[in-house]
């Protein structure tokens, strides 16, 4: 009896006998062709980004034409274009918390690609980093929920009542909401108030787009789920989670570097869609306790691999120069751009108004 109990820790309990070999069978190689997607996707990915990258430099050191005219970044936005859509196909074979994770190749061959054709310098942390995305992409692909699911119409409408769903939709408005208020009434410009922002929005684009796409699978296959106004409803709010992600995600990168955002991102992203499958797909469902563990410690592993990679990037430099007003061949600059911290006119508009305000007062309260 120990002995049945502790390894039922490590297995999984098998989920096939004689008459269900084909169907998961079956399975199994859609399963198999959801990762092998999602890896070509954020490869092309990794390629686009790259492509584009070069495109900007040879724009700036040329001084040619502007870059969206160039017919090499419009390849490499179609080949962008390629990869997410290979993404949002992927979701439909295999479980979200295990697609998500996967974009660490994306970062992966961005960095090998950026070393072998862009020429930029191979560091250590590279190196290390490459080999612990690599090591955490090998646990997840081995220790995710092989579990076969159907996405239909009904199967996603019975997830949305669930009470486990209505509870996390619940917090997570709570959350955001809370989050919004301090940036926009507080004005709390932190990282991780813009990013988790983003990775709420995420969870619910994670899940509409693994609905959707599952659901147009399951219809190319032959059984129609798009006349059901569920099918709809998650394409909604897919659109618009994705517009809101897309917008608080251009404002984290105006504010901070893109050494910054680009790791925390991928880190909130990924933990927002793991919890999004285990809530609303239930995709930890009768896993093993190791399964979980090691799927967790590839998670580790591949978000460690990402900072390390994306850590203090080196910038691009170009070889046309900002030109700097006291260089002007015949022209001296007398003006200063930002006045002494001492001087009257130092400061923002608002500082000025409130000085003046004070000199006002001075002036009534002597008459």
């Amino acid at each position: 009896m120990a002995n049945s109990t502790l390894g039922s820790l490590f297995y999984q309990k098998p989920a096939k006998n004689a008459t269900q070999t084909p169907d998961v069978d079956r399975w199994y190689k859609a399963y198999l062709v959801g990762i092998i997607i999602a890896i070509c996707g954020n490869f092309l990915i990794s390629i686009s980004l790259n492509i584009q990258k070069y495109t900007h430099v040879r724009q700036s050191q040329t001084g040619s034409k502007p870059y969206y005219k160039s017919v090499l970044w419009w390849c490499g936005i179609t080949l962008m274009g390629v990869g997410e859509l290979g993404n949002f196909a992927a979701y439909g074979f295999a479980p979200a918390s295990l697609i998500a994770p996967l974009g660490c190749v994306s970062v992966i061959a961005s960095a090998v690609i950026s070393v072998a054709f862009l020429k930029e310098t191979l560091r250590a942390s590279d190196v290390l980093g490459g080999a612990l995305a690599v090591t955490g992409t090998y646990l997840l692909v081995t220790f995710a929920p092989h579990t076969s699911q159907h996405i239909t119409a009904y199967v996603v409408q019975r997830y949305a009542v669930s009470w486990q769903f209505l509870t996390y939709l619940g917090i997570e408005i709570i959350v955001f909401c809370v989050l919004l208020y301090l940036y926009k009434r507080r004005n709390m410009k932190h990282i991780v108030v813009v990013l988790m922002l983003v990775a709420l929005l995420a969870s619910l684009t994670v899940i509409s787009v693994k609905a959707v796409s599952g659901m147009i699978t399951e219809s190319v296959k032959g059984s129609l789920q798009l006349t059901y106004p569920i099918f709809y409803v998650m394409a909604v709010v897919m659109v618009a989670s994705c517009g809101f992600q897309i917008k608080f995600l251009n404002q984290a990168m105006k504010m901070f570097d893109a050494t910054e955002v680009v790791p925390i991102n991928f880190v909130f992203f990924t933990a927002s869609a793991i919890v999004a499958g285990i809530v609303f797909y239930q995709e930890f469902y009768g896993l093993a306790l190791l399964n979980i563990f090691m799927f967790l410690f590839g998670c580790l592993l591949s978000f460690l691999g990402v900072f390390l990679i994306a850590r203090n990037r080196p910038k691009i430099k170009t070889e046309q120069p900002f030109i700097d007003m006291g260089q002007i061949p015949g022209r001296r600059c007398t003006d200063k751009v930002q006045p002494e911290a001492k001087h009257i006119t130092y400061g923002s508009l608002a500082a000025k108004i409130l000085h003046l305000d004070k000199i006002v007062g001075q002036q009534e309260s002597s008459t």
